[in-house]
């Protein structure tokens, strides 16, 4: 009897033991667990282009994820979130067919990436696509563009305005020559990304507001002369990354003079040629 009860008690303790190193593994699983579709504000994929996607590795920032990529389509909470969820339109290459993929990107408490995921597989292939055997290699003879372009904000817009109807002839000139630029044969665009940037004064969410405004604006005009609005995102930063800084809190002309190169819309161009 005494034999038999220590083998019960011995059969308990490693039962206990066995638990314990299952609950240890399961809480170290890191599962990816991806939204319903509807639950984004968009219900449906937003248009991106492949270069977007590839250039978010491993420790980017958000704001440099949130660059390529822009907000995330899907409500993750406001303190300590750690992944940001997307769902992207991307075209088969078969007419203006398309499918919706979803994308993950999971950060750590330094609010850097850390990896990415792909819901379905198939969507993984439109970026990473299987080598093919025996596939002769050819030389790639094409040179990489990286081009920054800078506009004052004041020399296409009345102050404090962003809408078409306010984007002055001098400004209309500028845009029209770049479009030209980059509607050349000679150059392959891979993404344009258009950013605009307000002074320091009025409120940060007016200054957000206006600078991305004025950001949809160069965008949809670019549209219009004829480039591909499939490689052109636009941002609004507000008053970040000020190029001067000037004293004073009171708006006075003198002030706004200083705060001039602040007000501004860069644009970055990326491609081929």
């Amino acid at each position: 009897m005494r034999h038999s009860s220590s083998i019960l008690r011995r059969a308990l303790c490693i039962g206990m033991l066995c638990c314990t190193i299952f609950s240890a593994a399961a809480a170290g699983t890191n599962d990816v667990n991806f939204p319903a579709l509807d639950s984004s504000y968009l219900k449906t994929g937003d248009f991106v282009g492949p270069d977007h996607v590839k250039r978010v590795v491993p420790g980017l920032n958000k704001d440099q994820v949130r660059l390529e990529l822009g907000n995330p389509q899907f409500s993750e909470g406001i303190f300590g979130v750690r992944e940001w969820d997307y769902a992207f339109n991307l075209y088969t290459g078969r007419g203006n067919e398309y499918v919706t993929c979803q994308f993950k990107v999971k950060f750590d408490s330094n609010n850097r990436a850390t990896s990415t995921y792909w819901k379905s597989p198939e969507c993984e292939r439109f970026f990473n696509p299987p080598p093919v055997k025996d596939a002769p290699i050819v030389p790639v003879a094409a040179k990489p563009l990286r081009r920054h372009v800078e506009f004052g904000a004041d020399g296409l817009f009345a102050f404090g305005k962003s809408d078409l109807g306010n984007l002055d002839a001098t400004g209309r000139a500028k845009l029209d020559d770049l479009a030209g630029h980059l509607k050349q044969d000679a150059v392959k665009l891979s993404s344009i990304v258009v950013t605009g940037y307000t002074d320091r004064m009025g409120s940060a969410d007016e200054n957000l507001a206006l600078s991305q405004a004025r950001a949809n604006t160069i965008r949809d005009y670019l549209v219009k002369k004829g480039v591909d609005d499939r490689l052109i995102r636009a941002y609004g930063a507000g008053g970040a990354k000020p190029v001067v800084q000037c004293p004073g809190q009171k708006l006075t002309p003198q002030l706004v003079q200083c705060l001039q190169p602040n007000r501004r819309i860069e644009i970055e161009i990326a491609g081929e040629q």
